[in-house]
């Protein structure tokens, strides 16, 4: 049984900087592709970035870009969301999600990714 469980989330300053983590178990995982999605009160999920399963490429959404890192770890099965100069924008539950892939392509659409965690509060201060 796959499972995703996200860590790193809370309270920071706005200009400060917060790294997730998302902990897989039960897939193998160098042939997944990840991404991470976050969501406002009051708005729809969007995906924040995600990196394929092979080659590392990676996407961003452009709020993001220049702020924001993707990476993964396959010796513990965890991947990572940094965010720097965080913006009181940046207030959201963010998702972390993985799809079976061997594609060098990022999956940038929700209904790509066939799991999910249960997402995790990031609240930015201003």
């Amino acid at each position: 049984q796959v499972q995703l469980v996200e860590s790193g989330g809370g309270l920071v300053q706005a200009g400060g900087s917060l790294r997730l983590s998302c902990t897989a178990s039960g897939l193998a995982f160098t042939t997944y592709a990840m991404g991470w999605f976050r969501q406002a009160p009051g708005k729809a999920r969007e995906l924040v970035a995600a990196i394929s399963a092979v080659g590392g490429r990676t996407k961003y959404i452009d709020s993001v870009k220049g702020r924001g890192t993707i990476s993964k770890d396959n010796t513990n099965y965890t991947w990572y969301l940094q965010i720097d100069t965080l913006k009181p924008e940046d207030t959201a539950v963010y998702y972390c999600a993985a799809v079976n892939t061997r594609s060098s392509l990022p999956v940038v659409m929700q209904i790509g990714y066939a799991f999910w965690g249960q997402g995790i509060q990031v609240t930015v201060s201003s």
